[in-house]
């Protein structure tokens, strides 16, 4: 089977307050489900009060490093800018993951399928 970790981040009290990160997860669960990919419980990472502006996020730490360690099929995450704010940083992380032989895809957002995709990604 094709394994996945799920990335969630939210940077806003307020957004803490509304259990977005909890629908977030929801949603990247239920992609995972209808793609079949196989999440184990400890490879959820979710970065809850962390800018988006920044690299030095706990959760991201962590799965980064586990990439590195584990072969990690998927990353799933909701859309770009929960993975990163800025476009140079999503595209460092999109490169460092498929270094490591792991794709990462978004709920909603370009697919990265393409050059005119990757440009979308932001």
């Amino acid at each position: 089977m094709t394994t996945a970790a799920i990335y969630a981040r939210v940077s806003s009290t307020r957004q803490k307050e509304d259990q977005t990160i909890g629908s977030q997860t929801a949603a990247l669960r239920e992609a995972a489900v209808r793609s079949g990919l196989e999440v184990p419980p400890e490879w959820v990472f979710e970065d809850e009060g962390y800018s988006g502006a920044t690299l030095i996020r706990p959760a991201l730490e962590r799965l980064r490093d586990l990439a590195t360690r584990v072969p990690i099929d998927v990353v799933l995450c909701y859309s770009p800018d929960r993975l990163a704010r800025r476009y140079a940083y999503q595209a460092l992380l999109i490169d460092e993951f498929a270094r490591a032989g792991t794709e990462v895809r978004f709920v909603i957002g370009p697919k990265g399928e393409s050059p005119e995709d990757e440009l979308l990604i932001q």
